[in-house]
């Protein structure tokens, strides 16, 4: 562990879950330009579809999602309507020209929906857009939702992928997040899924959480590992009050300092390391016969805003306020105003108010955060290949790099450029020194480590 370097480069830097980053997007990608890129897909195109679901029944304080507690189930029976409306319009824009390979139903809390209603938006999904036969659907699941009629919803629309939320299973922390979930809780629902022939199972866990110790998060990962998940993601608490109000809830006195979340993440990633897992990534792991892993083995490994991915879909289509979409021509987010996002879609509108349309350098540079964030390595000449001379800059940028690290961190062998092992847990900050806006912007963003 290099719990100095920790505390050096745990800098406030992007996730890099996409390039340019939302804090660039602006209002010139509007409804008009998003049909545009709707209508431009070509035939056969595979496509991924992202449903956001922008509520929760209780409000956890860690949590940097665009949601909002409701204890009433009105708000939502409004929003699904919205939410279905806007599914036929962008529907109808695509007109059977994009299959679908993967579905993710995000939030919020997706399984806070009733039964009926989850299974009345999988039949509106597959009457409205064309889906492989093999495509994959996930869902982001609070254990404390659950119960039979639930997890009977999620396999009658084919969930093939369960991500379950854990972040820490002491109750010390758990209180302090105000996200009280027992461990036999989680495994209820991990066993009721695999019963019900869901393959592969997710499993969400934090470090950086108040009040969490190496200990505690040994002990999380211990447990955890009894569940054999397919797959974990381990994820560093985005602190950002600024963004978040109700984060002000948690006492900043509680937080461990950079030096104790590197160690925290450390420990865990080298259990879930011993335990046989392979990292994928710089925060995920994966057994090694997960889509996931091999994806990450054969360089096929992507990042999109759900995080690492082995869906190499190049359109994302988003639906529901705040949702993010990504084309070939570029970035296209919502409206994240529920209300506003309601009025937008109610009579066949769309509700696409900011984005961005990608310039040469963009996806030179987007190409090379992803693949130093996917394989922590890219090649020159594959970059010139792809791209001409737009690459050329970028390659100097490298060469940069690589010349006045001090740390050990980046360097050059032959054509390519990588990030040694030393540098892996630190690889945000690096991708950083390509991102061509982020010293000109005015965006805060989390802690890197």
């Amino acid at each position: 562990m290099r719990p100095q370097l920790a505390a050096r480069l745990g800098e406030n830097v992007p996730r890099y879950t996409s390039y340019p980053t939302a804090p660039h997007f602006h209002s010139g990608v509007d409804a008009a330009v998003y049909r545009g890129w709707l209508e431009a897909l070509e035939n056969g195109d595979e496509i991924s579809l992202y449903l956001h679901i922008p509520y929760c029944d209780r409000l956890c304080w860690f949590c940097a999602c665009h949601t909002k507690q409701t204890r009433q189930y009105g708000p939502v029976t409004a929003y699904l309507r919205s939410l279905h409306a806007e599914i036929a319009t962008v529907a109808r824009f695509v007109s059977g020209k994009g299959r679908v390979r993967a579905v993710h139903f995000g939030g919020g809390s997706p399984t806070m929906l009733k039964p009926e209603d989850m299974m009345a938006l999988g039949t509106v999904l597959r009457d409205s857009f064309d889906f492989l036969a093999d495509a994959k659907v996930s869902v982001e699941i609070d254990p404390n939702d659950m119960d039979e009629a639930r997890l009977d919803a999620l396999a009658e629309i084919g969930m093939t992928r369960a991500s379950l939320g854990v972040q820490d299973f002491d109750p010390k922390v758990q209180k302090a997040i105000n996200r009280e979930q027992s461990f036999l809780q989680t495994k209820a629902v991990v066993d009721g899924v695999r019963s019900r022939g869901v393959g592969s199972v997710n499993l969400d866990l934090l470090y950086g959480l108040p009040h969490q110790t190496r200990e505690s998060v040994c002990s999380t990962v211990a447990q955890a590992l009894t569940l054999e998940p397919d797959r974990m993601a381990l994820f560093g608490y985005a602190h950002v009050p600024w963004f978040k109000k109700h984060q002000t809830m948690i006492d900043e006195a509680w937080l461990p300092g950079p030096a104790e979340r590197f160690a925290q993440s450390q420990i865990a990633a080298c259990l879930m390391l011993n335990a046989g897992y392979e990292a994928v990534g710089f925060d995920h792991f994966a057994k090694p016969d997960d889509v996931l892993a091999v994806a990450s083995r054969g360089g096929a490994l992507h990042r999109n805003f759900q995080g690492y991915t082995e869906d190499r879909c190049e359109t994302l289509i988003g639906l529901g306020p705040s949702s993010i979409g990504r084309f070939r021509q570029g970035y296209v987010q919502n409206m994240p105003s529920t209300a506003e996002y309601g009025r937008m879609v109610a009579d066949g509108g769309l509700a696409a108010v900011r984005g961005i349309a990608f310039s040469d350098d963009d996806r030179v540079r987007g190409w090379v955060i992803e693949r130093l964030m996917c394989d922590f390595a890219f090649s020159g000449r594959e970059a010139i290949a792809r791209f001409g001379d737009a690459a050329v800059s970028v390659i100097g940028d490298a060469v940069a790099i690589a010349q006045t690290d001090q740390d050990g961190l980046f360097e050059r062998s032959g054509d390519v450029f990588l990030v040694t092992d030393s540098g892996r847990p630190f690889v945000r900050s690096i991708a950083a020194r390509f991102d061509h806006y982020l010293a000109a912007g005015q965006a805060r963003h989390s802690a890197a480590v």
